[in-house]
């Protein structure tokens, strides 16, 4: 397949060629395939990047996409409206990915908290997090309270970076960071006595 760049519309590109071309596809017309392809591919990408805001990941779901409407071209009906059907695929394997990755990310720093040197400081010296309690407490951070968390202590970000990264504004960052870090030390204290020198982690950068 060619790159996911969008194409100038020819005449006659629309609703119906679309349904021409995907009756051919569901017959195995490989060409019929590759003009479909190039007919909506931008505007699949365009879909899935509105998800996941990053491109490159939004043209590898548009392949998957795409991938799919082949292996099951043959069972499905030509007379569904394509371009709907194919936005359809794209923002349910866009939510999917996005949800990995999500996921990926919270045990990472759920490992990174668990297996985190223990001769540094935190940044405030009157949170402390044990260990143990530490990745459950994670689980149950909202997304804008993990995020700040994430990219502070396992990436390593200053709050400088994080703020761009995000793009909110710096005080917000560490407005974030400072609840975040607060809330997770009111889940330790309510779920028992922590060891007061349990988890020290990195000191954030500014």
């Amino acid at each position: 397949m060619s790159t996911m760049t969008g194409k100038r519309r020819e005449p006659g590109d629309g609703p119906a060629r679309s349904a021409a071309l995907l009756l051919r596809v569901c017959a195995g017309d490989r060409i019929a395939f590759r003009q479909l392809y190039s007919l909506t591919a931008s505007r699949v990408v365009s879909v899935a990047d509105a998800v996941l805001d990053d491109r490159a990941a939004a043209e590898e779901v548009a392949q998957e996409v795409y991938l799919e409407l082949w292996r099951t071209a043959r069972s499905l009906d030509p007379g569904r409206p394509v371009l709907a059907f194919l936005a359809q695929v794209a923002h349910r394997r866009a939510v999917d990915r996005a949800r990995a990755d999500r996921s990926a990310r919270r045990r990472e720093l759920q490992y990174t908290v668990l297996d985190r040197p223990r001769d540094h400081e935190w940044e405030r010296s009157d949170v402390r997090l044990a260990l143990a309690p530490a990745a459950g407490a994670i689980r149950q951070l909202a997304a804008i309270h993990h995020d700040v968390l994430y990219l502070a202590y396992v990436r390593g970000y200053s709050h400088s970076e994080i703020a761009e990264e995000l793009s909110i504004p710096l005080g917000t960052v560490k407005t974030r960071l400072r609840d975040t870090l607060i809330r997770l030390h009111t889940h330790l204290q309510s779920a028992g006595p922590a060891d007061p020198d349990g988890g020290p982690g990195r000191r954030i950068r500014h």
